[in-house]
């Protein structure tokens, strides 16, 4: 009762806050908005909107309202509180920060479209049988729980073109496997997103790999990345971190919770939360078969492929890597998904696996399963448009530089940790790396071992803090891979990637001191493990 009470209550504060706001519109003085100076440009206030999302939301358990919050604190902040002008930043194109301009923005047009396009493939999949199917094969073959979050792992390294594309495609396909093993949806989650943005930095060819070279300017971006991987200790070690707790069948902190209750009590949610509990009851009408949930799949991560070469223009005769290295992987993923789409279409009508109007009534029915992540991912886009307006990024490169004339053995590590809080306060790992490597490649000796490992700092902080962060769009996309409630992915994610970080942070020190990967990585991959078998020893679980 008392939650239905607070849930009303959240509801008609918000509610009210925006009728307050088109009352002042609509009655306030005259007069376009003007040219907005805020007082709070540049300084520590420019990070209070997205921490007030992120405690809200790790408080209230709601991530809508959380957001709305932290998008109006910053709207106000940025116009100095004045309200009606305030309300037009938020909501209008007039600034880069407002939720018209974020949606008519073509990049994330490009994965809104990408997000639709796959909740229509895996309800269609889902309509045909094809999960069904599938679910029931990889059941025969995979008999025991660790084989399921192993392979669930597994599929995850493979798919490394994109995140995105990672957490939605590897949550699709491993899903009815994990559900049959009794995985929760939280621990699903976590693997989903320790194998998507991760597995993507270091991967040459991602688009990840992309973005990385797109912003390092005077210098081979390509090859600065590759020398970079050994030292991306974050990504590399959460991967360890992923295998050893499987291996070791150890979990700990709030995972440990929905990890028993699975097990033992057969609830793989544990909260009330099932956002999307209507998608699990798709009925099944089609007479498809495990080809019907591979062959999709396979189509489209070849066409998304064909759509990463083609933005970067490899048709036009630009060398492979190099075409993967210049792609747009918005429009890529775009034009890869509507490709699959239409082809699952000519797979799927005449073979009469599905009819035609039972066709078209996935179309519908993927896009309202997809809903919920559209609004997460807009309302999130808005608060980091915002958080730029004021300046966060202009905050933070300025404690950078500040910072540059420590000692080496520390650079790294600051550099490490400063990535952390940007990516954890803005959600965007790519913003992150995209501000912070042109501050830290001009001021470090191109030919350093000592460059190669700031930026590998940058990279990881940025991956880091994007994992921590409730309103990263990487951490929202693994929670709608895995059907999972988005502050349960985040509280049970968060005591692992913390521990990650932590490990990381003291081998950066470590690191600066050595500067030899040779020695480092295995260094790094041996504390992680030590870390982890303390962990086991000492952390004693509550009774359940």
């Amino acid at each position: 009762m008392f939650q239905r009470k607070s849930n009303w209550l959240r509801t008609f504060l918000v509610c009210s806050a925006v009728l307050l706001l088109f009352t002042v519109t609509a009655f306030g003085t005259e007069g376009e908005t003007a040219e907005v100076t805020s007082n709070m440009y540049a300084t520590f206030w420019s990070l209070v909107p997205p921490l007030v999302a992120i405690i809200l939301a790790l408080i209230t358990k709601e991530v809508f309202s959380s957001l709305f919050v932290g998008i109006v604190t910053g709207a106000l902040f940025y116009t100095n509180f004045n309200i009606k002008e305030a309300f037009i930043v938020m909501v209008t194109n007039e600034t880069s920060g407002g939720l018209l301009s974020n949606i008519a923005d073509s990049y994330n047009g490009g994965i809104l479209i990408f997000l639709v396009v796959l909740g229509v493939l895996v309800a269609l999949m889902n309509k045909a049988g094809g999960s069904a199917a599938y679910g029931k094969w990889a059941s025969s073959v995979i008999k025991t729980r660790k084989g399921a979050l192993l392979s669930t792992f597994l599929l995850g390294v493979l798919v490394f073109v994109d995140d995105y594309f990672n957490c939605l495609t590897v949550g699709s396909v491993m899903r009815p496997v994990t559900d049959t093993h009794n995985v929760s949806r939280a621990k699903l989650a976590y693997i989903i997103d320790a194998t998507a943005a991760p597995v993507c930095i270091i991967a040459p060819i991602s688009s990840w790999a992309a973005a990385v070279s797109g912003v390092v300017e005077g210098y081979n971006g390509l090859e600065l990345f590759i020398r970079s991987i050994p030292y991306n200790f974050y990504a590399l070690l959460t991967l360890v971190t992923m295998i050893t707790l499987t291996l070791l069948n150890f979990d700990f902190g709030p995972m440990y919770l929905h990890e028993h209750n699975a097990q033992v009590k057969n609830d793989l949610f544990t909260t009330d939360a099932r956002p999307f509990e209507n998608a699990a009851d798709t009925q099944v009408t089609g007479k498809g078969g495990v080809i019907d949930l591979v062959l999709p799949v396979i189509i489209l991560i070849i066409c998304c492929v064909i759509g990463m070469i083609y933005t970067g223009g490899f048709f036009d005769g630009v060398p492979f890597v190099d075409a993967f290295a210049g792609c747009d992987a918005s429009i890529a993923l775009a034009l890869g998904s509507i490709a699959a789409l239409i082809l699952t279409f000519i797979m799927y009508i005449p073979r009469r696996v599905l009819k035609f109007h039972e066709f078209m009534e996935c179309l519908p029915e993927g896009f309202r399963a997809m809903v919920p992540a559209i609004l997460i991912l807009t309302f999130a886009w808005t608060l980091s448009g915002i958080t730029g307006l004021l300046g966060a990024d202009v905050f933070v490169a300025g404690i950078l530089q500040n910072s540059t004339g420590v000692l080496n053995v520390m650079l790294p590590v600051i550099v490490f940790l400063i990535a952390v809080f940007l990516a954890f306060s803005t959600g965007t790992s790519w913003g992150t790396f995209g501000i912070l490597l042109p501050i830290v490649v001009p001021i470090l000796d191109p030919s350093s071992e000592l460059m190669v490992i700031t930026v590998a700092a940058t990279l990881a902080g940025a991956v880091a803090g994007d994992h921590c962060s409730p309103i990263s769009d990487t951490t929202i996309m693994a929670s709608t891979g895995a059907q999972c409630d988005h502050i349960n992915h985040v509280s049970t994610q968060l005591p692992y990637a913390i521990m990650v970080a932590a490990v990381s942070a003291v081998n950066y020190v470590l690191t600066a001191i050595i500067q030899n990967w040779i020695i480092n990585l295995p260094i790094a991959i041996v504390s992680m493990i030590l870390v982890i078998f303390i962990a086991r020893k000492v952390y004693k679980p509550k009774e359940l």
